[in-house]
């Protein structure tokens, strides 16, 4: 389902579509993580093994399913089966934060998009408002030629990197400790983008319930940094 073998524009393109500096403001979501630290989950070793489960059998191991078959519908021009692959990641949220940053990072996404290709803008319309953040990425990503194996590492070392760095910020751990734990990472990582490409994401069941319980915790705490 690749696109073609990883070029240098390729690989630039990928570096800078999963660059935590894109302006969608991933970066202000914590995804439950604040809520937990703040009832004792304050050790790397903790906040580590949450992130490994929540890549085995979390949401974020849905959309890199989704993403992968949305990169290969948006190859084959299959906008319809796109826009209701959309509306089943929209229905998988339980929680209204966790719907919430993925519809605003997705509308930031398509904003994006649409000002640097204009061309563009019938597509992404067709594709359903709002837009989640993982249906966008794989579109750009198959127009921008990038490998779906690279797409999906990509996406999911951002979602990593963003965790981290509010991990970071709130236990507090160093940037050492940080870089670290996203080294740790890799394995997990691996095996995620892997499964990817050889499941049907309609197939897989949620069993992050944990993640869901303290997206819901987060709305109701008496101050915070992060917006989930």
């Amino acid at each position: 389902m690749d696109a073609k073998p990883e070029s240098p524009v390729a690989l630039l393109r990928l570096l800078q579509l999963a660059n935590p500096a894109l302006p969608v403001g991933a970066y202000s979501y914590s995804e439950g993580l604040e809520a937990l630290i703040l009832q004792g989950m304050a050790t790397p070793e903790a906040v580590l093994q949450w992130l490994e489960q929540e890549l085995a059998l979390g949401l974020v191991r849905i959309e890199a399913a989704y993403l992968h078959r949305v990169y290969g519908l948006a190859q084959g021009g299959q906008w319809s089966q796109i826009a209701e692959d959309n509306r089943w990641l929209s229905a998988l949220r339980d929680s209204e934060e966790s719907r919430n940053q993925s519809w605003a990072t997705g509308r930031a996404l398509v904003r994006l998009a649409n000002d640097l290709h204009p061309e563009l803008t019938a597509t992404l319309i067709s594709l359903g408002q709002p837009c989640n953040f993982a249906v966008g990425f794989a579109v750009l990503a198959a127009h921008w030629e990038i490998p779906a194996s690279a797409a999906v590492l990509g996406y999911l070392q951002g979602w990593a990197t963003n965790l981290i760095t509010a991990a970071v910020k709130l236990v507090p751990l160093g940037q050492t400790q940080g870089q670290q734990m996203l080294l740790d990472l890799t394995p997990a990582l691996a095996m995620a983008a892997t499964q990817s490409a050889t499941v049907n994401p309609d197939h897989l069941a949620l069993g992050g319930w944990g993640a869901s319980l303290a997206s819901m915790q987060h709305e109701a705490l008496y101050s915070r940094l992060f917006r989930s």
